[in-house]
């Protein structure tokens, strides 16, 4: 057997990511996507802009029926993202693949990806682009459930809600994570079908 060819096969053997992230990482998939379409359609019960969400990919039919499926989520969401985020933290995982975060690394990759010369040969490595994204998800993340909160309970939790300024501008903080998690999820999924072997990473894990 070639050289060559056992690194391919040791390539495709080597461990990229462990269960805990797959599952984590699923279940926060459709935590998000559940948040995401019932969020809008809470958004067009009272909308902050001149605009408001196509029905079609709103989810809840009415704002009860929102509201029920965004709770629902929210708890899957910080349940799971909260054993995500101390996984990461306790497995070292988090400081071995996001950090750390070089500015000139970020704008180096950033032109190779808009190029289409960055390379994505070592899937177990992040590129600057990847850590910096991947970094600011987990931010936008923990921005929503915080804002969330200050919205549902602005009495309860007033002192957080008077952090984000008052309950009308912690919706404006809210949609703004939204909107960065959202943007996030478009390049992502663009990503995987452009690579498609790091989807079958996530799934398989190696």
């Amino acid at each position: 057997m070639s050289v060559q060819a056992i690194a391919r096969r040791t390539d495709s053997t080597v461990a990229i990511h462990p269960a805990w992230v797959r599952v984590t990482h699923w279940i926060n998939a459709l935590a998000i996507l559940v948040m995401i379409g019932s969020g809008w359609q809470i958004y067009n019960a009272s909308p902050l802009f001149s605009f408001v969400f196509p029905r079609g990919i709103a989810l809840g039919q009415w704002l009860g029926g929102a509201l029920l499926w965004h709770f629902a989520a929210m708890w899957l969401l910080v349940i799971n993202g909260l054993i995500y985020v101390a996984l990461g933290f306790i497995t070292g995982r988090f400081r071995r693949k996001l950090w750390p975060i070089e500015p000139r690394e970020v704008l180096a990759d950033a032109k190779a990806a808009l190029t289409f010369k960055l390379s994505h040969d070592d899937l177990a490595h992040y590129n600057a682009v990847q850590k910096l994204l991947y970094t600011g998800v987990l931010l936008a993340g923990v921005s929503l459930v915080l804002s969330g909160l200050a919205i549902w309970k602005p009495v309860q939790f007033q002192e957080l809600t008077a952090l984000f300024g008052g309950y009308d501008f912690a919706r404006y903080v809210h949609f703004a994570a939204m909107a960065a998690i959202v943007g996030f999820l478009v390049v992502h999924v663009s990503l995987a079908l452009v690579v498609p072997k790091s989807l079958r990473a996530m799934i398989a894990g190696k």
